[in-house]
C-alpha cells in the first residue's frame, strides 16, 4: 500500500447506493489499516485556513505569554505544553502544543467521586488572543457533528443500529483537540516529533497544513508516509472501537517525524471521545465480518479500561508526569 484510502463523507448524501458504498469503503479501511482521508465533509473552506492562521498566531506569541496559560497551571492538562513537555512510552516529543477541551466547570472532589473527573474543566486561554476561542470552539462544534455521523455509519456498516453509540455521547462528552507545532530539527536520523502510539479513544480527525509530511502509518511492519492532502481530514480509529468489535476494526501504531531544520510544521488533531464515565458498547457482529474480528491484542504495559476517563487519564498521567506533580501528586504512585 503506498497511501492511504480517500473516502468521501458527501457519498452520504446521495442515493442509497451511495450510501451504502461510503459504508463499505468506510469498514473495509478501517478493517485493513485503520486510517483513511476523509473529504467531502463539509468543513468551510475558510474556517480551515483561519484555524491555521490563528494556530501560528498563537504559536508567534512571546514565550511568556504562552507559558502565563502553561498546563502545569491547570487541574484538567490543559493549556500550552512547551517544547519537550510530553512524553510518548517515556520519550520526549519535540513539539510545543495547546490542549482545548469542552469548556465546563471543575468537578469538586470527594468520597466515591472517580479520578478521571479531573479532566473535566476550563481551557487556559491566551489573552492577546482571543480569536483561538472563537476559530477553536467553532471548529470542535463542526468535528463533533463529523464524527457523529462517521460513528453511526460504522454502526450500520458493522450490522449495528445506526445510533448504538449515541446513548455514550449524549451527556457531557469529552471532544479534545490540540493545535501541535513542530520545530525542525538538525538531525542526520529522523528525530521523533511524537513517538510511535495507538489513540486510546474512539476517533481522530487530524488536519495538516498543506506540503507538511512526517506522519507515518505502521502496516505489516512498515511505515507508510500519509503526507497531507488539501483540506481533507487523516482519519483513524482509536483503541476503543477496535475493543467494541473485537479488533475487527484497527486501531494502528503512527508516528510522526519531525521536519528538517529551517521548517516547522502545524497540525490540528481533534479527539472524539464520550462522556468520562461511558463505556462504548460492544457491537455483535455478523458472521462473516466476527469470522475476521482477531480479537483485541493486549498490552500487559498498556491496560486497556473499558471506562472511557479511565483510559484518558492513565494517558495523560504518563505524557505529563510534570502536571501530576504539580496538580495531582497523590497521583504520582498509579503512573
Amino acid at each position: 500500500m503506498a497511501s492511504l484510502p480517500i473516502i468521501d463523507l458527501s457519498l452520504l448524501d446521495g442515493s442509497p447506493a451511495d450510501q451504502q458504498r461510503f459504508r463499505d469503503e468506510l469498514r473495509a479501511a478501517t478493517h485493513d489499516v485503520g486510517f483513511f482521508y476523509l473529504v467531502g465533509h463539509g468543513v468551510p473552506d475558510d474556517l480551515w485556513a483561519r484555524m491555521f492562521d490563528t494556530a501560528r498566531d498563537f504559536f508567534a506569541l512571546p514565550e511568556q505569554q504562552k507559558l502565563a496559560i502553561e498546563n502545569v497551571n491547570s487541574p484538567h492538562f490543559r493549556g500550552y505544553t512547551r517544547t519537550g513537555g510530553e512524553r510518548t512510552l517515556g520519550k520526549v516529543d519535540w513539539r510545543e502544543q495547546i490542549d482545548i477541551g469542552a469548556e465546563r466547570p471543575a468537578v469538586p472532589a470527594g468520597e466515591g467521586v472517580e479520578d478521571f473527573w479531573i479532566l473535566d474543566g476550563p481551557n487556559l486561554w491566551p489573552e492577546q488572543l482571543p480569536q483561538l476561542r472563537v476559530d477553536a470552539e467553532e471548529w470542535m462544534a463542526l468535528l463533533t457533528d463529523v464524527s457523529t455521523r462517521l460513528l453511526r455509519a460504522w454502526a450500520e456498516s458493522l450490522g449495528a443500529r445506526p445510533d448504538v453509540f449515541d446513548e455514550a455521547f449524549a451527556a457531557n462528552p469529552s471532544p479534545n483537540m490540540k493545535i501541535v507545532r513542530y520545530p525542525g530539527i538538525d538531525a542526520e536520523e529522523p528525530a521523533q516529533g511524537v513517538g510511535a502510539h495507538k489513540d486510546l479513544g474512539v476517533l481522530t480527525l487530524l488536519a495538516v497544513e498543506q506540503g507538511k509530511a512526517g506522519l507515518q502509518v505502521e502496516k505489516d511492519g512498515d511505515w507508510i508516509d500519509a503526507p497531507p492532502i488539501d483540506k481533507a481530514f487523516v482519519v483513524n480509529i482509536g483503541e476503543l472501537l477496535e475493543i467494541a468489535t473485537d479488533g475487527y476494526l484497527k486501531a494502528t501504531n503512527h508516528r510522526v517525524i519531525s521536519p528538517k531544520a529551517g521548517t516547522e510544521r502545524i497540525s490540528i488533531p481533534y479527539f472524539h471521545g464520550p462522556a468520562l464515565d461511558a463505556v462504548i458498547p460492544t457491537i455483535e457482529l455478523p458472521a462473516e465480518l466476527a469470522a475476521e474480528a482477531p480479537g483485541v491484542e493486549r498490552d500487559p504495559n498498556n491496560p486497556l479500561h473499558p471506562v472511557f476517563g479511565r483510559n484518558w487519564l492513565k494517558s495523560r498521567l504518563r505524557a505529563h508526569p510534570n502536571v501530576v506533580e504539580a496538580q495531582h501528586p497523590h497521583l504520582l504512585v498509579k503512573n
